[in-house]
């Protein structure tokens, strides 16, 4: 099965992402900031390092009160500019931002999203 966490089952996320499918849904993003934060993984299915960040991620952040979305970096280039042009960050991958009262709080990239404090 197919998903956009790849093509194999053993990559099946462990918790509720929400998948990052247009630009719209920065508008919803925004908005659910004012209740608890929202995280945004940016995730190329093609990079070992990135599928290495996603497991260790979900591992360490299982148990933090936020909404967390997927962005498919194959699949959607064209929000990831909109993202590094909304919240005026440089797109990398793997790369993690933190939206809080509709502004990004903070964002790193790589192995540093393990030390990203929400």
């Amino acid at each position: 099965m197919t998903s956009f966490f790849g093509d194999n089952k053993k990559d099946a996320p462990s918790f509720n992402w929400k998948e990052l499918q247009n630009t719209e849904q920065l508008e919803e993003i925004i908005h659910l900031s004012n209740n608890k934060p929202v995280l945004i993984f940016k995730h190329s299915t093609r990079c070992g390092i990135s599928r290495a960040v996603l497991k260790a991620f979900e591992k360490q952040f299982k148990d933090i009160d936020a909404h967390f979305y997927y962005l498919d970096l194959l699949k959607h280039r064209d929000i990831s500019n909109t993202i590094a042009e909304r919240f005026d960050v440089i797109h990398q991958s793997p790369q993690l931002l933190v939206i809080r009262n509709g502004k990004l709080i903070t964002h790193d990239s790589h192995y540093n999203i393990l030390n990203v404090e929400v």
